[in-house]
């Protein structure tokens, strides 16, 4: 498979090393030493700073077949929206879009022009998630009425934008910037620390919150939720916060139960039913509370409780296939024409649903809002205005 990857440092190295094998025609990076170092690994690939000098060229995307995107949040939906428009198949990182509006524009442009995507949340290939994903369905916890998402163990926050600062060396910062509107570089903002910063990420919250939503969404076959009340310290106007909680209601659908997901990001603890269960030492996790028990889940392990549960409690038989791996489950469904586990149809409402949190947090915060999905808004002007994001002239579209 021929493909253009862009961003090729931090997650975009392990993305890189995950398509090694593929034919790299292009490398893509602002950053002109983590670019020249991809281009060593990779010497038969093309190295450019701009990824619109292949998207913007009809000529060029038939060089390629895909495009592999490992930007910040804020830049991935301009290279994805190219690529799905010249009917290149997509691979693109967690969450999907810096905003729900382009979520959901890239959700009906790959069935339009009949692409192959994956979201990139990796851990959905891994066991312990299918053995949850099956126990959650085969009655492991009875019929689940609430499910609380905790991440603790991550601190994407800020409590003041950082000093502006020389850009680095090698940095071709306006491409970094893309849709943002133009500002001084500052100090933390590359390679890493954008994800502090409403600009460009969206905290703990929309680091974390796919790779832990991910495991409710599925397991229970989510969709989007009803209502969503999000709440935390005074929301600052650039800055993303060190505690973030939110509950969403989901209305029954078939077989489902109505419930509810509650979302304790960063300093963020649900402390009391952690406590109540003997879960003190869970850090992150995902808790079921079901009708005739719990479980709790994080990557790599799960328990199922009460004791008296646990005891007479036995695993269904794997139904769900193991992975082939994140990576070469999209390359495989590429040539195959068909879509993997994390196509842009799941990963799409999975980023809205995590996305709503921030966008309620900030226009409403401490207000039950009513989510119209189907006309994508809220029952809240302020909030609604944060359901899109400007984009800056020669970077939208």
């Amino acid at each position: 498979m021929r493909l253009l990857v862009i961003g090729v440092g931090g997650r975009g190295g392990g993305n890189l090393n995950g398509v090694k094998d593929q034919n790299i025609v292009y490398l893509c990076d602002v950053d002109g030493g983590r670019l020249a170092a991809a281009g060593k690994k990779h010497p038969g690939a093309r190295l450019i700073s701009d990824f619109r000098e292949v998207l913007g060229s009809a000529e060029r995307c038939k060089e390629i077949d895909g495009v592999v995107i490992s930007t910040p949040d804020h830049t991935h939906y301009l290279p994805a929206m190219l690529a799905l428009k010249n009917r290149l198949d997509v691979y693109c990182e967690k969450p999907l879009t810096h905003s729900i509006e382009q979520a959901r524009k890239l959700q009906r442009a790959a069935v339009e022009f009949e692409c192959v995507t994956q979201m990139g949340i990796q851990i959905h290939a891994n066991q312990n998630y299918r053995r949850v994903v099956e126990a959650v369905r085969a009655g492991a916890v009875g019929t689940v009425r609430k499910v609380i998402v905790f991440v603790n163990g991550t601190d994407w926050s800020a409590a003041k934008l950082p000093a502006e600062r020389e850009v680095p060396d090698g940095l071709a910062y306006d491409l970094w910037l893309g849709p943002a509107a133009q500002q001084d570089y500052r100090g933390d903002y590359h390679p890493a620390g954008w994800r502090r910063y409403w600009a460009f990420g969206g905290g703990t919250t929309a680091d974390m919150g796919c790779h832990f939503v991910d495991l409710a969404f599925w397991a229970l076959n989510l969709d989007a939720p009803s209502t969503v009340r999000a709440d935390g310290e005074e929301p600052h106007p650039h800055c993303a916060p060190r505690a973030l909680r939110c509950r969403y209601e989901f209305a029954a659908r078939g077989d489902r139960a109505a419930l509810e997901l509650h979302w304790h990001g960063g300093k963020d603890r649900p402390k009391q039913e952690l406590v109540d269960r003997g879960l003190e030492k869970w850090t992150n996790g995902v808790l079921f509370i079901g009708d005739d028990g719990w479980l709790i889940s994080d990557y790599n392990r799960h328990v199922v409780g009460p004791e008296a549960r646990r005891d007479t409690w036995q695993a269904p038989p794997k139904s769900i296939p193991a992975s082939p791996g994140h990576y070469k489950e999209w390359i495989q469904c590429c040539q195959q024409r068909t879509q993997p586990t994390c196509s842009f149809a799941y990963g799409g409402p999975l980023t809205e649903t995590v996305l709503l949190a921030n966008a309620a947090y900030r226009g409403a915060r401490g207000k039950v809002l009513k989510w119209d999905a189907a006309n994508m808004q809220f029952d809240d002007d302020a909030a609604n205005a944060l359901l899109r994001v400007q984009q800056r002239d020669g970077f939208a579209i």
